[in-house]
């Protein structure tokens, strides 16, 4: 960190806002701050139990760099804690040979020299019957992976960056966001205040708080649906990793840690855009389990068809599916992260750090040239 103390807020104390918090006031800062609701609620991006952890990457290896750094921050919070935030149980990642993203998973792997088994359908089958595969699969056991508990995450990181000194105001709203003379000025129903740097974490937010952003964050309604196995034992057995299919539908899951049933969701083309995140639709309707009805009776037939709970939540998505990282255009101390699209979480602490880097020095020695807000024309 720079010689000077500096005072910076952080918006949005979420899945990114409370991992920035954190590394901030870890390296020293003066952090202050603001959440809509308080950290760890349920009414944005960062609900539903259990998010996966992953090595390998499908989208882009340029993230596994990222990945291991993220894995080596998760180890020092959980530590700094002694809370159990990541189980490492492994991740299966499925899908045709010849599909792309099992292409770049292959790549990622033999690239970055990572921990990983491919499995052949013979081996699958003894080793895994939860799961069908077809013709022309392929599957990869990815070892240093496995599942983690959002909602006791957000409350961990937001705690302990409270304990190092940084304050968080609760149930209170940023309005608005001003760069000022050697600064930014928050503005919020109870008045102003001044801050060197700003790091802004809105999740689905972001359009509200910056009507103004140069990039589209198209927001989305997601559906999170639990089942439970007619045979627990091959998915809470010694073997229980977190699965991802990639195609024909994009799908993935995970064991739920009570040992008791299995949570399903979709990707992002398979979910209805969200036109207002202070109005989202909590109720899900039965046409929209059809999608997990089909996936069942295909690839899961292990799986009782009818769900036992059902959770809806937001992701704000970017055209590219790559985030906004870096200062605003014209505003060098405000500091977006934003539209994480889905591949957020996993990374959470990775980013928290590289925010702090940004807000503190102004650069981070992390790889993030592919994700950075300068010169970018697209989303």
């Amino acid at each position: 960190m720079s010689a000077a103390r500096k005072r910076v807020a952080v918006i949005g104390v979420g899945t990114m806002g409370s991992q920035a918090a954190w590394r901030l006031a870890a390296r020293g800062a003066d952090v202050v701050g603001y959440d809509r609701y308080a950290p760890g609620h349920d009414r944005s991006a960062a609900g539903g139990e259990s998010r996966i952890f992953r090595s390998a990457h499908f989208e882009d290896s340029r993230y596994v760099p990222l990945l291991k750094h993220a894995d080596a921050l998760w180890e020092q919070l959980q530590q700094e804690t002694g809370r159990e935030l990541r189980r490492l149980t492994g991740c299966l990642l499925m899908g045709p040979t010849e599909h792309q993203q099992m292409a770049t998973v292959l790549e990622s792997i033999a690239e970055h020299d990572l921990d990983h088994e491919v499995l052949d359908a013979e081996t699958l089958a003894k080793r895994f019957p939860q799961y069908r595969i077809e013709d022309g699969d392929a599957a990869v056991l990815d070892r240093r992976a496995g599942f983690i508990r959002p909602e006791l995450t957000i409350q961990t990181a937001a705690r302990r960056a409270e304990q190092l000194g940084a304050v968080i105001h609760r149930y209170s709203t940023v309005r608005e966001i001003v760069p000022v003379a050697g600064g930014v000025e928050i503005r919020t129903d109870s008045g102003s205040e001044h801050f060197d740097t700003a790091v802004v974490t809105p999740g689905p937010w972001v359009n509200d708080l910056l009507p103004d952003l140069p990039w589209e964050v198209e927001v989305r309604r997601l559906v999170s649906a639990w089942y439970v196995p007619t045979a627990p034992d091959a998915w809470f057995g010694e073997e229980r990793p977190a699965f991802i299919r990639t195609a024909p539908t994009h799908c993935y899951g995970l064991p739920s840690p009570d040992g008791i049933s299995v949570k399903l969701g979709l990707s992002r083309a398979l979910h209805r855009l969200a036109d207002d995140p202070n109005q989202l639709d909590r109720t899900v309707r039965p046409d929209e389990l059809e999608v997990f009805s089909e996936l069942i009776g295909r690839y899961l037939p292990d799986l009782h068809p009818d769900p036992t709970r059902l959770s809806v939540y937001m992701e704000g998505y970017t055209e590219s599916s790559r985030p906004l990282v870096g200062p605003l255009p014209g505003a060098e101390n405000v500091i977006l992260l934003a539209g994480f699209s889905g591949h957020g979480f996993k990374l959470s602490p990775a980013f928290g750090d590289i925010a702090a880097d940004l807000a503190l020095d102004g650069a981070s020695p992390q790889p993030i040239h592919f994700l950075s807000t300068v010169g970018r024309t697209e989303a």
